[in-house]
């Protein structure tokens, strides 16, 4: 895949390419592109492009001068509940931390937004009765368990 625009991530810790090639295994149609490692006089770093279901990114492996911040997530919607489950459980596994409202940070600091399809059609829904409920009912979950959010809006 050659693309001319790609969202950076910097890591700080030498385990860029450790993160990508994990990100890859996890999700399909992703690969590890190219990998080049250097010193520019500053100290050793690396680039390493790949791509998640298609989509480009890179990791810019390059010390301490700047961290991850929750400011800047990586959001993946899922087909359906069990999908969400199994991304939720790998990326929160060995270090992970559990956020709200579907939100985590993985074992390298980085920040994912995992969520079914379903909270989509539910949360933008044009009825605006339905959308609340939804809205309601995620903001009191950590991993987004859509039956419940299903369920409050059915409720009257």
């Amino acid at each position: 895949m050659s693309s001319s625009i790609r969202t950076c991530l910097w890591f700080r810790d030498g385990r860029g390419r450790e993160a990508a090639e994990f990100y890859c295994s996890l999700i399909p149609d992703s690969r590890v592109e190219r990998i080049f490692t250097g010193d520019a006089g500053q100290g050793a770093f690396s680039v390493i492009d790949f791509s998640l279901g298609g989509v480009p990114y890179q990791i810019l492996d390059a010390g301490p001068h700047f961290t991850l911040t929750e400011a800047v997530s990586i959001a993946v919607e899922t087909a359906d509940q069990a999908e969400t489950d199994r991304l939720w459980a790998a990326l929160t596994a060995d270090g992970g931390e559990e956020s709200v409202c579907g939100w985590l940070k993985d074992r390298y600091g980085v920040s994912w937004q995992i969520f079914p399809k379903r909270l989509t059609e539910l949360t933008m829904n044009a009825h605006k009765n339905v959308s609340a409920k939804a809205m309601a009912a995620m903001m009191k979950q950590k991993k987004i368990d859509i039956a419940a959010i299903e369920l409050a809006v059915t409720l009257h």
